[in-house]
């Protein structure tokens, strides 16, 4: 009981500090190359987590079997370098509340994910997805118009986020399924290391530079707040979460973080949406609840005695 309500404060903490990155990356991303942007930020983060698991748990919680390795450095693929460095270029497009909510597809993927391999979701958990594509429809068929700001209102822009989502959520699914390693902080610090290799690399590859000078004082806090607090807090948190609870109450983090993130992107920045994408936005907050009422009859039903 103690290890789930710990489990369940860890989700509470990617609730919040991932709702809260989509407003950093907005700032970040003004000043600074979006893909070098999350390339730093996750070498820099995953090196300090690396560090803190060594000094905490010793160097051999670092160690990995090939197996664990192999799937710890996909999921780096997929989860910060084509999860997150394309939500990053996404916003390009779209505000940071609206990059939000389209992420709520990963619920989705990840219930197809199940029913592809041969799991089958509980029809109320299908259900509640069901309800979040609604919204998200919704949010998909009004673009990126009513953003504000300095955002631009490609009509890609919102299709590139939910391929962000696609990646993020093959790679939460295969960290469930295949051979990790058992200390989910080492997991979690390889992932972006990997992770922030791949994105430097293509960034630099693309002849992205970085501008010390032209870079403002709020870029900068901005994205150590994602290097440090965001990659050491919120990922770390998040495969704890993962590791002890199902994989679709994680992902419901995707319909939790859109309610911050527009809230401070209208706070912080004026970023400003239409009446439909408030309704889409709504439906898809709504149908956290029934994902998370089906997860949570499921692991009653599984914990009761035969």
């Amino acid at each position: 009981m103690q290890n789930r309500r710990v489990a369940w404060a860890a989700l509470g903490v990617v609730y919040v500090l991932w709702g809260s990155t989509y407003l950093a990356n907005r700032l970040i991303i003004t000043d600074v190359p979006p893909l070098f942007s999350g390339g730093v930020r996750f070498l820099v983060g995953g090196g300090l987590l690396a560090l803190v698991v060594a000094l905490v748990a010793g160097p051999s919680a670092l160690r990995m079997t090939r197996p664990q390795l192999a799937t710890t450095a996909l999921s780096g693929v997929l989860l910060p370098a084509w999860g997150n460095g394309i939500v990053t270029l996404g916003q390009q497009q779209v505000s940071s509340g609206l990059a939000a909510l389209l992420i709520a597809a990963v619920p989705l993927y990840i219930v197809v994910l199940r029913a592809v391999t041969g799991d089958r979701p509980r029809a109320a958990t299908i259900g509640g997805v069901a309800v979040g594509v609604a919204g998200l429809a919704l949010l998909v068929l009004t673009g990126s118009t009513g953003t504000g700001g300095t955002v631009g209102s490609a009509w890609w822009g919102p299709w590139l986020i939910l391929l962000a989502g696609l990646g993020w959520a093959t790679g939460t699914f295969a960290t469930t399924r295949l051979p990790v390693p058992p200390n989910p902080f080492a997991l979690a610090a390889v992932q972006m290391l990997v992770g922030g290799a791949v994105l430097l690399a293509v960034s630099l590859g693309k002849g992205d530079r970085l501008d010390v000078a032209a870079v403002s004082p709020v870029a900068w806090w901005a994205w150590a707040y994602m290097a440090v607090v965001v990659s050491l807090g919120a990922f770390s948190a998040y495969a704890y979460a993962l590791a002890s609870l199902p994989v679709s109450t994680v992902a419901t983090y995707a319909y939790v973080n859109p309610v911050i993130a527009v809230v401070l992107g209208a706070l912080v920045v004026g970023e400003r949406y239409s009446v439909l994408q408030l309704v889409g936005g709504g439906i898809v907050v709504l149908s956290v609840g029934l994902v998370i009422a089906s997860e949570r009859s499921a692991a009653r039903h599984v914990a009761q005695p035969a």
